[in-house]
């Protein structure tokens, strides 16, 4: 799996002429799941995201969680995050699980970041056409794959 963290002053999705999630100051992630991926990697991209330190301290260094801040997060699926470009110029979204793989994977890794959390998790709906809205603050833009586990 791989995410994008973006620190954000505020996200939403919305779908078509309705606004499906909208948060304040937290944490958007983008979703990306690849075909092999596990429990064991939603476990794992749970508590990295819910400890990242990201967030300044009160000497206004990064040294807060998402939790510590007091912040909100949305979760928004994206299956274009496992593309490969390595051939010519048009993405192969080969690598991209299907849906009865990457809905359930989802899913779960909106529902263990909540209960870590102790805090609904955003999220936008699976498979849809979404415009996703932020304001980056920072910017700050983590990225994590849990097959590299940096």
């Amino acid at each position: 799996m791989r995410l994008v963290i973006q620190r954000v002053t505020h996200a939403s999705v919305t779908v078509g002429a309705e606004r499906v999630s909208a948060i304040g100051p937290g944490l958007l992630v983008l979703v990306g799941v690849e075909c092999g991926d596990t429990a064991e990697d939603v476990a794992w991209l749970v508590k990295k995201t819910a400890g990242l330190r990201i967030f300044n301290d009160a000497e206004g260094v990064m040294n807060r969680s998402v939790a510590e801040a007091g912040g909100q997060v949305l979760a928004v699926s994206q299956f274009t995050l496992t593309a490969s470009t390595r051939k010519g110029n048009r993405p192969s979204y080969i690598r991209a699980a299907g849906h009865e793989l990457a809905v359930p994977l989802y899913e779960a890794y909106c529902e263990q970041l909540s209960q870590l959390l102790g805090a609904p998790v955003g999220r936008g709906r699976f498979g849809a056409d979404m415009a996703v809205e932020l304001c980056n603050d920072g910017p700050v833009t983590i990225i994590i794959d849990s097959r590299l586990k940096e």
